[in-house]
């Protein structure tokens, strides 16, 4: 295996084990160890914990602003920014099924008192809110509207009561109801 392939079987271990534990908690030798590597080699890889787990919040924020274009871009060209932002909506359903992703997004929102990792949650979240107002041409009120239905249906589903192994709560079918008149 090639030192690039080792990085991202590492980086694969990393999401999960900082989705399952925290930035705190997480320890590179549990991330070693899911990886099949020595510890020593992922700090040689990575540097140090807090590199690995902005490379992890990396991976997560690439995959939000990928499934953004992709459907931008499989969306009509003169779609309104209504019709937009529906198109984006739908995509962002994939990213709520991909538990880790989702997991590790909200360790990172947590873990932002630590400055540099702070302040790299802060600017990938602008660069996303900067990309859905350019993908979608979007009012600031209609995409700050949207990225707040966004976060609502993230902390949803990390709570398992929206997304696609939700369990049924009153509260929140109610609230999954007023966010699909906001779709239509």
């Amino acid at each position: 295996m090639t030192a690039t392939e080792r990085g991202e079987q590492v980086l694969r271990a990393a999401v999960s084990a900082f989705a399952e534990s925290g930035y705190a908690a997480t320890k590179t030798d549990e991330i070693a160890r899911r990886a099949g590597v020595s510890q020593p080699y992922v700090i040689r890889l990575f540097g140090t914990k807090q590199h690995l787990f902005r490379a992890a919040l990396h991976r997560v924020c690439d995959r939000i602003e990928e499934i953004f274009r992709t459907q931008r871009a499989d969306a009509e060209p003169d779609a309104s920014p209504d019709e937009a932002l529906a198109a984006l909506a739908s995509g962002y359903a994939a990213f709520l099924a991909e538990r880790e992703l989702l997991q590790v997004l909200l360790h990172g929102f947590a873990a932002s008192a630590d400055p540099q990792i702070g302040d790299e949650v802060r600017a990938r979240f602008g660069a996303i809110y900067q990309l859905i107002r350019e993908l979608t041409g979007a009012p600031e009120i209609e995409a700050r509207r949207f990225l707040a239905t966004g976060m609502l249906l993230t902390v949803m589903s990390a709570m398992r009561v929206a997304g696609p192994d939700a369990v049924p709560a009153a509260w929140a079918t109610e609230i999954m109801e007023d966010l699909r008149k906001y779709g239509d």
